[in-house]
């Protein structure tokens, strides 16, 4: 690429690479911060591109975090994209990060299982896989993968994202439903919902900015389904975006927090009881810290106020043409959006190494591996208030530093990848 230095070639002192598995933002990150240490990574993506779960999203997305502060190691995003990033310019800067650092990247190959490698594997002549692990490195680690492969690595670092595997509830009656239902991971923009009727279940960041879509996308009435009161946040005020005031607060006490949170709504956000979403009960860093992050304000309020989007019980079951709600009412929508999350979806994969909760979620994250499985990472697991791209990003560069630690990469391979522009957290201007 001109104008940047070719890479280092680390193949021949370190045949075995770390297997990054997913080439999202977080993945990508933990690659690129790993190559300027010297360290050879490999970015394992069952889709075709970069990307994926980004271009799979609802056309209206944008960042809800700012330009300034998303950025991954080493590569700012282009002031032209806004201040608010939008779906397909995150795509766009996803595609110029992988290019602009030299990453090596295996599209259409699919991990489905993470074992530890046999001792006996790093003991030998180290045929097949160029030799023996570094002293202090561990046995190291086997990917299976589709078409059979069994991919070696020196550690692995898993980045397949938190929104993994849509979750739909098994409402009772929801086979018998006659409307169209679908989860909101497959929704993309309003148009075939033009002129129906159509209930939005979850009362998150993504039904909430959904409803909005489809209430000014044409549809014909849109009721928003909410079972806990969610907190809303104006994502910008006066120019001060909220992701700065999450990175302010959240190593304060969460009753501190909560107080301030409460006063800054009861000033910035009004009271929409009268329209059927009441404030919250809980304090909203509470919500934060048991997983519920604050709904991010890009149109919901005044939707609400207007009657364009209606609140209503949270969704109980399915009976026929109708919908039955948790206050006992009924209602016949012609379609339902079901914004009910999503699951990690790791079991498959590493369930069997016991290094994950009860809820699916990795017991460590970041510079920590799990005492019974070293040499595994995890990064992009957490939704915090602070913003999951800053908080990839930052991870990213602590993965790397504590791997290049544990695998004894030697000073030489430090030093050849020094010159590359593209080391550390400071942002790089892209290319034009």
């Amino acid at each position: 690429m001109p104008g940047v230095p070719a890479a280092p070639d680390m193949s021949s002192t370190q045949p075995r690479p770390v297997y990054v598995i997913g080439a999202g933002p977080g993945g990508l990150a933990v690659a690129a911060a790993l190559r300027a240490r010297g360290v050879r990574a490999v970015v394992v993506e069952k889709s075709d591109g970069v990307g994926a779960s980004w271009r799979g999203h609802y056309a209206r997305l944008h960042l809800h975090t700012t330009r300034r502060l998303s950025a991954l190691p080493g590569l700012a995003i282009p002031r032209r994209f806004g201040r608010w990033v939008s779906r397909d310019d995150v795509v766009r800067y996803l595609e110029k990060y992988a290019e602009f650092h030299e990453l090596e990247l295996v599209t259409g190959v699919e991990v489905t299982r993470i074992e530890r490698a046999p001792a006996a594997a790093d003991a030998g002549d180290g045929a097949g896989d160029g030799g023996g692990a570094a002293a202090g490195e561990g046995p190291g680690w086997l990917l299976h993968a589709s078409g059979g492969r069994v991919l070696a690595g020196r550690a692995v670092v898993v980045a397949t994202g938190f929104n993994h595997t849509p979750r739909l509830p098994d409402w009772p009656g929801r086979d018998t439903y006659t409307g169209a239902l679908a989860h909101a991971s497959a929704y993309r923009d309003p148009k075939p919902y033009e002129g129906r009727d159509v209930l939005v279940v979850g009362a998150g960041n993504t039904g909430a900015e959904i409803a909005v879509d489809l209430a000014e996308g044409g549809a014909a009435r849109v009721r928003l389904a909410v079972r806990t009161a969610p907190h809303i946040v104006r994502r910008s005020t006066a120019g001060w975006p909220a992701q700065r005031t999450g990175i302010l607060v959240r190593r304060l006490p969460v009753r501190l927090v909560d107080r301030l949170g409460a006063l800054t709504a009861k000033v910035s956000v009004p009271d929409l009881t009268a329209y059927g979403l009441p404030r919250p009960e809980s304090g909203l860093y509470s919500r934060v810290r048991q997983g519920a992050i604050p709904v991010q304000d890009v149109g919901l309020i005044a939707a609400v106020r207007a009657g364009t989007v209606e609140p209503v019980a949270a969704v109980e079951a399915f009976d026929g043409a109708e919908v039955v709600l948790a206050d006992g009412s009924r209602i016949t929508p012609d379609a339902v959006v079901a914004a009910t999350g999503y699951r990690r979806g790791l079991e498959g994969l590493i369930g069997h190494l016991d290094v994950l909760d009860e809820r699916g979620r990795p017991l460590a994250h970041g510079r920590r591996t799990p005492a019974q499985a070293p040499g595994l990472y995890f990064t992009g697991f957490t939704n915090p208030i602070s913003g999951m791209f800053r908080e990839m990003a930052l991870d990213a560069e602590k993965i790397a530093k504590a791997l290049a630690r544990r695998l004894g990469v030697r000073a030489e391979a430090r030093r050849a990848a020094a010159h590359l522009p593209n080391t550390g957290l400071r942002p790089v201007d892209p290319p034009a």
